[in-house]
């Protein structure tokens, strides 16, 4: 068995700068003579390496990779007092207080964890509500391994992550296959302006299966500038219901504010032209098996996934509780919105539709 390390001592520091700088001997004989691996005091040397000034006597640390110009031309040497006194300061630096032992950040943190916040959601949101206070800050990875840590094993916080899981893995993709949707039309003949979620009114829609033999379904539509979501029970995956759904979602929003829509491959989007024709909207399709392209909606549907995991059946599910899940899930704050929510954007991007409809000048360009 190997031996237990232990840290440079000052008289061995002082034994390396006599052997080593005054007497000369190179790395590997001054570490056979103090009993220590050559590699320790390489690294020691690197950490302790200072250059002297010609100008005003002063010093600073030596890096072997920069380059010395300037008044900086003196060969390096080793302080053993310094270097002391460097190893003194790193020790007492790694021994900060544990960011979770605060009380009021750890009942901060749990109580975002019971709503169901993400822990990069956390650290956003903390910056927001508390931009002053240091003490209120902690980083999503540090949530993650305070979460899996051995302590907190009993409260078992992983139930509150989007996941849940008790080890974080890697995504894997499937194989690509063709769909078969009539009138189909590609997601790579949308304009590309809608890729950056610059303008408000573009859409992306999907459907959550219930666990059998139940036959209803959640049909979901997100608003891609926004994030807000919107959901209707139906009662089967069928195409005609399916589209009912739609037209109900979208005829009360105003025109400017449902352009297109992006859907997968899936069968119940086959009637999409009766939606399209009665609305004047547009319908684009994402490439098989790329979810990916339609990011903003499999986000909602993860967000519904907590409230109603799969293999549930939606049977006893009724249109109001279904609609108190998604206000929660809209009333929540968003990294990607800057930690405003879905609902205070959407707020803020119908106000801003109404206030050009109001405007003198945009109701003659629009009449004439």
């Amino acid at each position: 068995m190997g031996t237990c390390y232990s840290h440079l001592s000052p008289d061995e520091r002082i034994r390396i700068e006599r052997l080593h700088c005054e007497q000369g001997l190179s790395v590997r004989e001054t570490a056979r003579l103090i009993g220590r691996d050559k590699a320790t005091v390489s690294r020691e040397l690197k950490r302790g390496l200072w250059f002297a000034s010609n100008e005003n006597g002063s010093y600073r640390p030596y890096r072997p990779r920069r380059l010395k110009t300037g008044p900086w031309t003196s060969m390096p040497f080793y302080s053993a007092l310094a270097a002391q006194r460097r190893a003194d300061l790193r020790r007492h630096e790694s021994r900060k207080p544990h960011r979770m032992d605060s009380d009021r950040l750890r009942s901060w943190v749990m109580d975002a964890l019971r709503r169901g916040w993400s822990p990069e959601l956390i650290e956003g949101r903390l910056k927001l509500e508390y931009p002053g206070d240091p003490a209120m800050r902690v980083s999503h990875e540090c949530l993650y391994q305070w979460i899996y840590a051995k302590p907190q094993r009993d409260l078992d916080l992983r139930q509150y992550l989007p996941r849940g899981r008790k080890h974080r893995v890697r995504r894997k993709r499937r194989k690509v296959r063709g769909p078969r949707i009539p009138m189909r039309v590609p997601i790579s003949q949308r304009p590309k302006t809608v890729d950056s979620r610059g303008q408000f009114g573009h859409w992306e829609s999907d459907t959550i299966v219930g666990a059998a033999p139940s036959r209803v379904c959640i049909d979901t539509q997100v608003e891609r500038k926004s994030r807000r979501l919107f959901a209707r029970l139906i009662p089967d995956k069928s195409a005609m219901a399916t589209a009912r759904a739609e037209y109900e979602i979208y005829r009360d929003l105003p025109p400017r504010a449902r352009i297109d829509r992006t859907w997968d491959n899936g069968t119940e989007a086959s009637y999409h032209q009766l939606v399209d024709e009665a609305l004047g909207m547009l319908t684009y399709f994402a490439d098989p098996y790329s979810s990916w392209q339609r990011g903003t909606n499999e986000n909602r549907n993860g967000r519904i996934r907590r409230y109603l995991p799969k293999k549930t059946p939606f049977d006893d599910l009724t249109q109001a509780e279904l609609d108190a899940i998604v206000k929660e899930i809209n009333d929540t704050p968003m990294k990607q919105l800057e930690y405003k929510t879905p609902n205070e954007a959407w707020d803020e991007e119908t106000s801003r539709l109404q206030s050009k409809t109001t405007n003198p000048s945009t109701s003659v360009a629009l009449t004439s």
